[in-house]
């Protein structure tokens, strides 16, 4: 796993990047499919002059195949639709459909998420994708995240999930490597 690494996004630089990603219509559940390159570039540098904020590249190897992001749900006005914790961090992910991410999912996700829990301050890790979005689900049940409510906010209908420490295993993510139906 040591051809893993994580990288603050350079909003100018990796535009086009996040752009190609953002507006495939695989990822309409980022909510920017119709967002354009100088758009994107407008979103992660405000991304990157936030403190409660940040936007992350994953490579495998020197390939960038994900797109990490976190905020701070107490800053956050997701935090006003479910019960906060000390030590909560919210997270987004998206998975590039990438030659080198093939067979690397849970590789990745372990990556992120061991990162993550490495800051002792971090004791819970905040999911709150789309509600029909199947896919990110599936991963997050199969990585052991306990399902919370699912609420309306303005933009969607958001399926929290929750994930503590102890709850990731290497099993729940070697179960995530094929999830059923997934390649």
């Amino acid at each position: 796993m040591n051809d893993i690494t994580i990288r603050p996004v350079d909003p100018e630089a990796d535009a086009e990047l996040i752009h190609d990603w953002v507006t495939q219509e695989r990822a309409g559940f980022w909510g920017m499919l119709d967002k354009d390159l100088d758009e994107v570039a407008e979103i992660y540098t405000y991304i990157a002059e936030q403190p409660h904020l940040s936007a992350h590249l994953v490579s495998v190897g020197d390939v960038p195949v994900t797109l990490f992001q976190t905020y701070d749900p107490a800053v956050d006005e997701i935090g006003q639709y479910y019960h906060r914790e000390p030590g909560d961090i919210g997270v987004h992910l998206l998975m590039a459909d990438s030659p080198a991410r093939v067979g690397r999912t849970s590789d990745i996700v372990d990556f992120l998420m061991r990162r993550l829990f490495d800051d002792p301050a971090i004791r819970r890790i905040v999911l709150e994708p789309d509600a029909r979005n199947a896919k990110s689900l599936r991963l997050f049940g199969l990585i052991g995240a306990e399902m919370g409510p699912a609420v309306h906010m303005p933009h969607k209908r958001a399926q929290f999930a929750f994930l503590h420490p102890q709850s990731l295993t290497r099993e729940s993510l070697s179960q995530a490597a094929c999830p059923p139906g997934g390649r």
